[in-house]
């Protein structure tokens, strides 16, 4: 199975070909939020592809550009985590949760870091 790290957490875990990141985060407990749980209603699984895999991924379809446009902190490799379905020549995919998604920041309140 293809082997893909989420950063910030620096977590690689082994994804099955066919499950898209999001569902590989959920299953791993990665903090990778899915309010629409995958049907591009919001823009909560933002990810940014790692160095030298974005163009390695299929296109983003026209709705997945139109969703992220509601995502905080965009970048030119940003995508849905529940677009990105895994294939096998992912094998060492690295992908950034932004600081800014709820869960994170969440996470870090509760543990009384502000995160300055």
């Amino acid at each position: 199975m293809p082997k893909v790290t989420f950063l910030p957490m620096n977590r690689t875990v082994e994804v099955a070909v066919g499950r898209s990141l999001l569902e590989a985060a959920h299953d791993e407990g990665i903090p990778l939020e899915g309010a629409c749980e995958g049907s591009l209603a919001c823009s909560t699984c933002h990810v940014v592809v790692g160095k030298g895999w974005f163009d390695c991924l299929k296109p983003a379809s026209e709705d997945e550009e139109d969703t992220l446009d509601s995502a905080f902190g965009v970048t030119p490799t940003s995508r849905l985590g529940c677009q990105i379905v895994v294939e096998e020549g992912m094998d060492g995919l690295v992908v950034t949760i932004p600081e800014y998604t709820t869960n994170i920041q969440a996470g870090k309140l509760a543990s009384g870091s502000r995160g300055d």
